[in-house]
Parts: C-alpha cells; sequence; structure tokens
C-alpha cells in the first residue's frame, strides 16, 4: 500500500543508487620474517580486553563447572560465600566460567568499586574476537562478511582499550560496545574468521579507527558527525545499494494520536491538544534532526538528546523515518535498523554473497583506512581506499 513505503520523492533522495567504480584500490603486500604476533603487541597495548560482564549491586554467581560461589556487597565490601574479602577478589582455577548466564574463558575479576559489583573478564583478544563475531552476525553468515565482523570488532575493542587506558574495563558485554556472549556465541564458523584475519586491524594515521557497523543503513550511511556530534573523515555519507533482503530495510509503525500524546507527556512535551508531528530538518543522509509538535497551546521543536529520548520512547528502529497523518493517527515510515554510521552488515553480507573479499567489503565502508597487520614486524599492509571521496563525505578530527 502507498502508505506504507516512504514516498518516491524521499526514497529517491535517500536511497539513489550511485555506482562508484573501484578506483586506485591497491594491495601492497611487503614480506617480513617471524611469526605473527598478537595485534596489539606493535603498539605496546594489550594482549587481552577487559570486558565488563556485570555492574550492578544484586548478588551474583560465580562458578566453574558445576561450583558456584556467590558474590554479594557489604558496605565497600565484597563477600564472597559469607566472608569478607576486601574490594577485589578472583577466583582461583583456569576455567571456563560461569558468571550468571554466561561461559567465559580467560579470568574473572571482581571488584567493589562506588557501592556496586563490577565483574571483568580478563580475555585472550582472539578469544573475544571469535565470540564477538557469532554475538554480531550469523555464523551461517558468508565466510567473507564473517571476516569482514572480525576486523571490525577487533579493530574496534583496540580503539576503546586505548581510550580507556586508564579506566577498569575496556568494552562492556552489551550493544552498548559489542555483543560480547562467550563461549556460548563461538562456532566453527566464528574461529575461522577470527584465525584467518589474526591481527588485523584497520587503522588511519596509525591508529585504531572507531569501527563501528550497525545492521541495516536503509539506503544511506550517517557520519559520526550526525549521529555523536563529531566527524571522523572515515565515516562518511555512502550509498548502500545492497540491503534489499535486510528484514529492516522498510519499517511502518503505527501510534494513535492518544498514544503518541502520552509518550510526549512523559517527554515533557506539553502542547496542548496534539494537532500534528512533522520533521522540520534532516541530516545530510536524510536522518531526522528536527520534529516540529504542534498543539492547541503551544508549538515545541524535538532536537538533539530531545529528540534521541523521542524517537528512543517510540521504539523506531533508526531515525531515517518520514511521519504521516493518517485516520488511524501517525504512521512512521522509515528504513534501516540502528545507528546508520560505518559498516552495515546486511550491506556487508550481500557484497559478500556477490563475490567481493572482506578487505573489499572494508574499503567499502571506512574509505580512507588501511588494513595493517599488527604484528611485532608489520608484514601486511594493504592499501585500502577509493579514489577520491565519496559524493556527500565530510571530514573531521580524529579522536
Amino acid at each position: 500500500m502507498g502508505e506504507e513505503l516512504p514516498s518516491k520523492r524521499w526514497r529517491g533522495r535517500v536511497f539513489r543508487a550511485r555506482r562508484a567504480a573501484w578506483v586506485g584500490l591497491t594491495v601492497a603486500v611487503l614480506i617480513g620474517g617471524g611469526p605473527l604476533g598478537c595485534a596489539a603487541a606493535r603498539a605496546g597495548g594489550p594482549t587481552e580486553v577487559r570486558v565488563l560482564i556485570y555492574d550492578g549491586t544484586d548478588p551474583i554467581a560465580i562458578g566453574a563447572r558445576e561450583l558456584n560461589t556467590e558474590v554479594a556487597l557489604s558496605g565497600e565490601a565484597l563477600v564472597v560465600d559469607g566472608r569478607e574479602v576486601g574490594n577485589r577478589w578472583s577466583p582461583r582455577g583456569a576455567g571456563p566460567w560461569k558468571v550468571g548466564s554466561r561461559k567465559l574463558r580467560g579470568q574473572i575479576v571482581l571488584r567493589a568499586e562506588a557501592g556496586r559489583i563490577q565483574v571483568l573478564n580478563r580475555v585472550d583478544l582472539e578469544d573475544y574476537v571469535t565470540s564477538t563475531v557469532g554475538g554480531e552476525m550469523s555464523p551461517n553468515w558468508p565466510r567473507e562478511a564473517l571476516r569482514a565482523q572480525a576486523v571490525a570488532a577487533r579493530t574496534y575493542v583496540l580503539h576503546e582499550a586505548a581510550k580507556r587506558r586508564a579506566s577498569g574495563w575496556d568494552v562492556r558485554a552489551t550493544a552498548a560496545s559489542q555483543v560480547y556472549r562467550g563461549i556460548a556465541a563461538e562456532s566453527d564458523e566464528t574461529r575461522s574468521a577470527a584465525r584467518s584475519t589474526r591481527g588485523e586491524v584497520l587503522t588511519y594515521r596509525g591508529e585504531p579507527i572507531l569501527a563501528v557497523f550497525h545492521s541495516t543503513a536503509g539506503g544511506r550511511t550517517a557520519t559520526a558527525g550526525e549521529v555523536w556530534g563529531q566527524d571522523l573523515p572515515y565515516l562518511r555519507v555512502l550509498e548502500v545499494e545492497e540491503e534489499d533482503e535486510a528484514p529492516h530495510t522498510y519499517w511502518r509503525t503505527l501510534f494513535s494520536a492518544e498514544d503518541l500524546s502520552e509518550v510526549l507527556a512523559a517527554a515533557s512535551v506539553d502542547v496542548g491538544s496534539l494537532g500534528g508531528v512533522s520533521v522540520t530538518r534532516r541530516s545530510h543522509s536524510g536522518r531526522v534532526e528536527r520534529i516540529e509538535v504542534r498543539g492547541t497551546t503551544q508549538i515545541v521543536e524535538l532536537r538533539g538528546s530531545r529528540l534521541k529520548g523521542f524517537v528512543g520512547s517510540l521504539g523506531l528502529r533508526s531515525t531515517l523515518f518520514d511521519i504521516r497523518r493518517t485516520a488511524q493517527g501517525y504512521a512512521f515510515v522509515g528504513s534501516g535498523f540502528g545507528h546508520g554510521v560505518g559498516m552495515s552488515q546486511w550491506g556487508a553480507r550481500a557484497l559478500a554473497e556477490r563475490g567481493s573479499s572482506y578487505q573489499r567489503i572494508l574499503a567499502r565502508f571506512y574509505p580512507g583506512t588501511r588494513l595493517e597487520n599488527w604484528s611485532s614486524r608489520r608484514i601486511a599492509v594493504p592499501a585500502i581506499s577509493f579514489g577520491g571521496s565519496p559524493e556527500g563525505a565530510t571530514g573531521g578530527q580524529v579522536r
């Protein structure tokens, strides 16, 4: 039906095809002696990742095999099976460990921090990548897509670890960082993806990039500046034509006027009786930047964190949408799933199915970066870049 999909004009603006030629794509391989080392060894970074598994006040069970130990909090001290052990404790043994519902490799460290229990998993970098690939992408997807995900996951965690060196942990185990479910997310396919790309990292000016990714771009990626307020030269607006099979390429969510009024009231937006809601400003990639809410008493413009909170309260899949008044209420008609910055996972899947290597997939979504092997000696340095800047690309400073 007509109102279930974006208008032709809007779809044309957001999804117009750009069949960019791969110009100047070169691969220079430099061979050096010695085996590959850990990806972080070249920069003196961690060979382990510190993953924050739990951060709360409730007691939590820690176990090895079938043995469970309850850890609780008493003031600023940890209490292990009824005995105070100070503000830091690690179970003895080699694991694997059970923490709540997760089964984990590596070492478990608990600490009392600001009246909360924090559980950290210190895990080998490549074991972390193996699990994260399975947490973020289906292991049944094409091999080259899984390899691209492995490089992105490894690069992302090294970027975050470098940024958080003075902190107690590098990344969370949730989608707030990357989804890490431990051994449960490992498979032959994810192990192969990590092993075949071992040590490979995307860099810009010699440092790991912010290798963010999302499910579905909705036809066009966003810049980092649109979403987080600071542009990065390798996170640009790019046309993505390869998402036709993605479940969230098009979506439609309907709210009655009463339901929408309740959401607005919960967000402290009081306009009296609701008269209309419309998009008044979009970003370069077509994503919503401002919404105008009209009522009988006043007109309110939503933007910034207020807009983000409103969109989150509605449960919309992305900010790439139109708003239409219907007989039933207000239809939010949009495309894409996630923040839209960096690699589209469904786009990567389609490219892999068409025969693209993981190197080309990464070059497509992170233009201007280099794929390097971070070992004690640099043994492979493919120069991966576009010939020129894509239409709509924006520059910025590296964080």
